[in-house]
């Protein structure tokens, strides 16, 4: 079994009565320190590391209100990620509790406690629920923390993200994200790319993927069935065009009216001083 199925496994056996119940840690040198967020309800001191049945040194605790996590980015994952990358945390496991006071507070009670505080509500950011990561259910903000984890770009990938609930009567622990089973899907290997320039020519299927290639869920003989009945279909014979009426053609102009001819008038016969006529 892998560390955290040994971890459940003994605190299952612990809390119904095995005494023997325990884990070697020795045995899992290559998953320790583990890195855990919980709560910071007084509640969670008296159960851990021990409900997990690690020794403190192998144990880097963790805490806020809620254990909650509001973003991929946020201050928590950066503790997150210097745990991983100082402190040396090979795995990471988000631990909510039961009976929790963060999940049964509404906004409205927020803002109450708040102003008696001192604390307007001008004075707080305006979306209330996603500053401070408000949830409904226990189980609920763990899995949203686990998604916030293991999709945060501060989070190596091989690095398993569980989610657990401990029940704060009893003390035992159960699983909510198996961070094994999340790790193993994300890191199943993808199609390659095929290479087409080592090839020839890419042209246009420079890019192309053989996962993406899609194809019909037809049956090959449906495919065959369908072609044929196409091919010996008769063929619709196609309607002779509609015949236009001729353009009629406007009747030719009449000729522009003839304009009578202009004589000039002789100049006036006058009588010559020698009495002769003679025109001018």
């Amino acid at each position: 079994m892998r560390l955290f199925e040994s971890i459940i496994d003994a605190n299952h056996r612990a809390v119904a009565g095995d005494d023997s119940a325990g884990l070697h840690p020795a045995d899992f040198a290559d998953s320790l320190p583990v890195i855990a967020l919980t709560c910071i309800d007084p509640r969670l001191n008296a159960f851990f590391p021990n409900a997990l049945a690690l020794p403190a040194e192998e144990f880097i605790w963790l805490r806020n209100a809620g254990n909650i996590i509001t973003g991929t980015l946020s201050s928590t994952m950066r503790s997150l990620a210097l745990a991983c990358a100082v402190k040396g945390g090979h795995e990471i496991a988000i631990i909510g509790h039961t009976d929790c006071q963060v999940c049964k507070t509404t906004t409205s009670v927020l803002l109450d406690k708040l102003k008696a505080l001192g604390v307007e509500r001008n004075r707080l950011p305006e979306n209330i629920n996603e500053f401070f990561g408000m949830f409904a259910t226990e189980r609920q903000n763990v899995i949203k923390a686990c998604d916030f984890a293991r999709s945060s770009p501060l989070i190596g990938p091989k690095i398993p993200v569980h989610g657990l609930l401990i029940d704060v009567g009893t003390g035992k622990l159960d699983w909510v994200v198996n961070g094994y089973d999340t790790l193993q899907t994300q890191m199943q290997p993808q199609m390659l790319k095929t290479d087409f320039a080592t090839i020839g020519t890419a042209g246009p299927f420079k890019d192309f993927e053989m996962g993406e290639m899609k194809f019909p869920e037809s049956k090959i003989g449906d495919m065959a069935s369908a072609a044929f009945q196409s091919l010996s279909a008769p063929k619709p014979v196609a309607a002779p065009p509609p015949t236009l009426a001729p353009t009629p053609v406007p009747p030719p102009l009449p000729p522009p009216p003839m304009r009578a001819r202009v004589v000039p008038i002789p100049p006036p016969i006058q009588l010559h001083p020698s009495g002769r006529d003679r025109r001018r």
